[in-house]
């Protein structure tokens, strides 16, 4: 990879969270989220460079993610900030079926981003520019800009990280699934969820999800599966790797520190493989508390969490 001032640099949509407790009360509990300023979060916190891209509101909840993120150690100088739109917000509500999602963040100061909004010094300072499915969905003006800053890091030899993270409430599913297969053309590694994949595909079994993924153009696939584990390709060598036994209490955010863990140990050197081992026990991790970010891990308690599993 290029010699450059961030390991990675994250686009997308930052996200005030208030998350549901799971005691008698039910209470929502403040903290912060949004897929790819998790990933960029996690990814600092594992050790690599980070730097995020977007735009707040000029309002408390901007104010606060930038303060988040400098804390973090992520580079906010790709972060504007926009006087007529606020920090978008969003609710995890817990049931017996699992966590829902709700949002308010139609008109957010993100969703406005457009391509005349990049900072190209920024992403062609990255060794990997990691979007998502999300950051695509969120306004048309915002798919552009992801696209046009793909295309910018490209042109610059920065490697592209791509998590689908379809959302159906933001777009319908014909779009999104145009749009996405499109993108894993474009990507370097592809992170989709199993459940993500199973939509865009109309398929069912993994090995089939990987199949499809390559023939889309993605040269390497990381197919997350949940408590399972995950499956990935290179193309040519496939493993299926499993899921840590851990206390789970919440899975928000844990695709997202998959793709900064993944994309961390990808810049160190690692193989695909070892990444996705390493990415993998960082997830688990993460569902081990409540919220996007407080239970991010470092890296000592992914290695401890690697070698607890080898013993045994």
């Amino acid at each position: 990879m290029n010699s450059a001032r961030f390991d990675l640099a994250a686009l997308g949509e930052p996200l005030v969270e208030l998350n549901q407790t799971r005691g008698a009360t039910g209470e929502y509990l403040q903290g912060f989220g949004g897929d790819t300023s998790n990933c960029a979060i996690a990814a600092s916190r594992l050790g690599a460079r980070s730097a995020y891209v977007t735009r707040v509101g000029e309002d408390a909840f901007g104010r606060q993610f930038l303060e988040l993120w400098k804390r973090e150690g992520v580079d906010v100088a790709g972060v504007g900030v926009d006087p007529d739109a606020p920090t978008g917000i969003y609710f995890v509500t817990h049931g017996t079926s699992g966590h829902e999602f709700s949002y308010l963040r139609a008109g957010s100061a993100a969703s406005r981003m457009r391509p005349a909004d990049l900072p190209l010094d920024v992403l062609r300072a990255s060794k990997v520019l990691h979007v998502s499915g999300i950051s695509q969905a969120i306004s048309a003006s915002a798919c552009d800009s992801c696209l046009a800053a793909i295309d910018a890091a490209r042109r610059a030899g920065v490697k592209i990280s791509y998590d689908t993270n379809l959302r159906l409430k933001l777009w319908p599913l014909a779009r999104a699934r145009a749009i996405i297969r499109a993108t894993l053309a474009l990507a370097d590694w592809a992170l989709p969820s199993l459940d993500d994949a199973q939509l865009l595909y109309g398929r069912d079994e993994p090995e089939s999800i990987l199949d499809a993924c390559h023939r889309d153009g993605a040269p390497i696939v990381a197919l997350r599966c949940g408590a399972a584990g995950c499956v990935v390709s290179d193309g040519h060598r496939r493993e299926r790797i499993a899921g840590h036994r851990v206390d789970a209490v919440d899975a928000t955010g844990a695709g997202d520190c998959f793709d900064g863990a993944f994309a961390a140990r990808l810049v160190a050197g690692d193989d695909p493989f070892a990444a996705a081992r390493y990415a993998n026990a960082a997830a688990a991790l993460q569902t081990t508390g409540y919220g996007a970010v407080a239970p991010l891990p470092r890296h000592a308690q992914v290695m401890a969490l690697l070698a607890e599993a080898v013993a045994s």
